[in-house]
């Protein structure tokens, strides 16, 4: 972001803020009223709302996910929605190439012999364009009959399954949505399918009336992509750092954050915003990212940043709220993938109830991680930082 950019932003929000109107106007995205969004903690209780969803369906399923790896709950999917299929709902699965390279051919088998429609997104091959192989979804999608849907972090994978108690259970969070958020999420889904050719509704079979109202929740759904400018995804990232008075809480999988972002970070901690940042341990899947992002903590931690790690598993969720107030949630990171690279999709809720579950699930995250000690980490060793460096020196492919 340019620093006219970064001025800009800062005028938006000068003087206190209304964070749906600061949102509405520079996303170009108006908000909905009337939704019900449900947080779900965990592949226990987010495995059993989605394929309730599935297996309620009457009409429709479209599914995409960028993880579909292995383990019990990927056979368990695979079986629920051929059994969709096999009872005469249109079923639409979109996976995407890299994303789901570990999953077995059996599976897809077992879904296309039942009638679903089953394609890869950019496949990676010899034929591929290098900017096609680079760029991936990374969004995870699951829309029933058109009028419930769900996002967030979890990939279909073994990974996900348990309740984040030990190394082998990825800690995550989901979200079901019910009513005129639902539509933001079939665009997401809708988007991404149009590059398979296939047609993209079916007026016989796709829910084309208005949504209901169940709920009371807020909701801004934004479908981002790759884009050479900044992504709706970081200026809603921005706008949380820029805006917020008290309080800024982070929760990302993987954090390489731009200098950009970087310096918002900063800045908000520097002007007296209180700014808790939790990332992965130990457990982190990617080494080489976590060595990325530990080349940040001393500026940060100089700052008056928070940063702490999770200790029992791996930490896939991603949240951010502000001040009680706000929260932007979905399948981003807080990475250069994430921010420019790859098709995303956030939700953002000024729901303050719904913030508070997400702060209070950020408390009990908190309590089972270690918050860095700044003279510690001064005191780290050679090789450590050494790993950092090379690490840093690529952080824009991670």
């Amino acid at each position: 972001m340019s620093h006219a950019q970064q001025h800009n932003e800062q005028e938006v929000v000068e003087g206190g803020w209304d964070p749906r109107r600061v949102f509405e106007v520079v996303l170009g995205v108006p908000a909905t009223d009337g939704n019900r969004l449900q947080v779900l903690r965990n592949g226990d209780r987010i495995f059993p709302a989605m394929l309730e969803a599935i297996e309620g369906a009457q009409r429709s399923v479209d599914f995409l996910t960028f993880i579909y790896w292995t383990g019990d709950i990927a056979q368990t999917f695979a079986r629920a929605l051929a059994d969709r299929a096999e009872a005469g709902v249109r079923v639409r699965v979109l996976l995407d190439a890299l994303g789901s390279r570990r999953m077995d051919d059996g599976l897809i088998e077992l879904m296309v012999d039942a009638g679903c429609e089953v394609q890869r997104f950019r496949p990676v091959d010899s034929d591929a364009e290098l900017g096609e192989t680079f760029h991936r979804t990374h969004r995870k999608v699951l829309v029933c009959d058109g009028t419930v849907g769900f996002t967030g972090g979890v990939g279909i994978a073994a990974e996900w399954e348990g309740d984040a108690q030990g190394p082998d259970d990825w800690r995550d969070t989901h979200y079901r949505v019910e009513g005129p958020g639902v539509d933001g999420l079939r665009a997401a889904f809708l988007q991404n399918w149009a590059e398979t050719g296939l047609s993209l509704l079916d007026p016989g079979i796709d829910h084309l009336e208005p949504q209901g109202t169940p709920g009371s929740t807020p909701l801004q759904v934004i479908a981002d992509g790759d884009a050479t400018g900044p992504s709706s995804t970081g200026l809603a990232f921005h706008l949380m750092l820029a805006g917020a008075e008290r309080r800024v809480r982070i929760a990302t999988a993987y954090f390489t954050p731009d200098d950009d972002m970087l310096q918002h970070i900063v800045e908000a901690s520097e002007r007296g915003v209180e700014v808790e940042i939790l990332v992965p341990g130990e457990h982190c899947d990617k080494s080489f990212v976590r060595w990325a992002a530990e080349s940040d903590y001393r500026r940060l931690l100089d700052a008056g940043v928070s940063v702490c790690v999770f200790e029992p598993s791996m930490l896939h969720a991603k949240v951010m709220t502000a001040d009680g107030r706000v929260a932007v949630i979905g399948s981003s990171n807080i990475n250069s993938r994430s921010l420019s690279e790859d098709d995303e999709v956030i939700m953002i809720t000024f729901d303050e109830e719904v913030v508070a579950q997400l702060d209070d699930d950020f408390d009990g995250d908190l309590g089972r991680a270690q918050a860095l000690d700044p003279e510690d980490w001064a005191r780290r060793g050679i090789v450590r930082r050494a790993a950092e460096s090379v690490a840093s020196t690529v952080s824009d492919l991670l």
